[in-house]
């Protein structure tokens, strides 16, 4: 990642995981399952997990949106696609509540990456 993208990425309050994002760590995820087996497993774990809110679970679209209630505001939506027999991918869309000014200080990149770690430990991360 550039130096520009660095600073421009502290300075946002939004962050998106994708095939092709700059930041390594901010790249989609993939995993030896089904989608379905990855959704339950997700929002399990989603469902203990200390100040995170379940808005809203469609297991037949593969979203799960939430708000992250404790410290720092947030509002994130997961996306689980099935892209082969037994390789599923999950992206995420994070956006921090900020009342004086749209920035973060990298606080949904920081979550996103904190969200992948407890993933990489429930399911069977594909490497790429």
């Amino acid at each position: 990642m550039g130096v520009v993208q660095a600073v421009k990425s502290l300075f946002s309050n939004h962050v998106e995981t994708s095939d092709h994002h700059s930041d390594p760590t901010l790249k989609t995820h993939y995993y030896k399952t089904t989608a379905g087996n990855a959704f339950k497993q997700v929002h399990e774990m989603l469902k203990h997990m200390q100040g995170i809110e379940i808005l809203a679970a469609y297991e037949e679209r593969g979203e799960i949106s939430l708000n992250v209630v404790k410290g720092r505001k947030a509002f994130v939506v997961i996306t689980i696609i099935n892209v082969r027999p037994l390789e599923t991918a999950i992206d995420f869309s994070a956006t921090t509540e900020s009342k004086v000014m749209p920035v973060d200080f990298g606080f949904s990149k920081e979550l996103v990456r904190t969200l992948y770690k407890s993933f990489d430990q429930k399911l069977i991360p594909i490497s790429s």
